[in-house]
This record gives C-alpha cells, sequence and structure tokens, in this order.
C-alpha cells in the first residue's frame, strides 16, 4: 500500500464493521460488492477490508436504495461520474503540459 494513501482511502476496516457503521447486513454488502457498486480488498487471508470512503460509498448506495433506485442505476452513475473524473484529470494534464511548453517549464519544474 502507498504510504501517501489517505486515510479516508486505506482498505483497514473488516465487514463486521462496516455493518455496524451503516446499518446494512453483511448480506447487503457482499450484494453491492457482486453488482460492482463496492470494492473492497482482500487480507491475506481473504478476508474483505473496507476504507472510510467504502462506508461512505455504502451509506449512498442504500439511501438511494431506499428512494427507489436499481442497484444497475446506480452503477451507470458511478461509472458516467469516474469518466468524468477521468475527463478532468485529462483536461488539467493537458492544460499543465500546454502552461509548461508556454513558458518553457521542464518536467523536473527547471527552465530551459
Amino acid at each position: 500500500m502507498e504510504q501517501d494513501t489517505s486515510y479516508k482511502e486505506r482498505k483497514v476496516i473488516t465487514i463486521g464493521v462496516v455493518s455496524e457503521l451503516t446499518g446494512l447486513s453483511e448480506r447487503q454488502i457482499r450484494y453491492y460488492e457482486e453488482r460492482k457498486l463496492i470494492f473492497p480488498e482482500r487480507s491475506h487471508k481473504g478476508n474483505r477490508k473496507y476504507s472510510f470512503a467504502d462506508v461512505e460509498q455504502l451509506i449512498d448506495i442504500a439511501n438511494k436504495r431506499e428512494e427507489g433506485v436499481q442497484t444497475y442505476e446506480i452503477r451507470q452513475d458511478m461509472l458516467k461520474e469516474k469518466r468524468k473524473e477521468e475527463d478532468r484529470k485529462i483536461r488539467k494534464e493537458m492544460m499543465r503540459g500546454q502552461i509548461n511548453a508556454r513558458f518553457g517549464v521542464q518536467k523536473d519544474g527547471g527552465r530551459n
């Protein structure tokens, strides 16, 4: 695991604790994993490990399900949001490249 991973992204929480935090049953949590709405890591013993970001995602999923949103729709929205985020990153990198080219900034931060 990377040292600079934020505490929110570190996969350290067991499914039992996630169940307590979210109010979801372990079965529901595993179902959302099957539906590719959540992506826990596995310990060397095969136990699921979740992050605080996963807990927030599960709460969001549960709220949407209570509103009647189907898991398929939730997944499609997640994919759309992921694509938007990737597009934002690409645009940001392109802009940075254009600025660096314009002002002669090299990758190592030096100048020509």
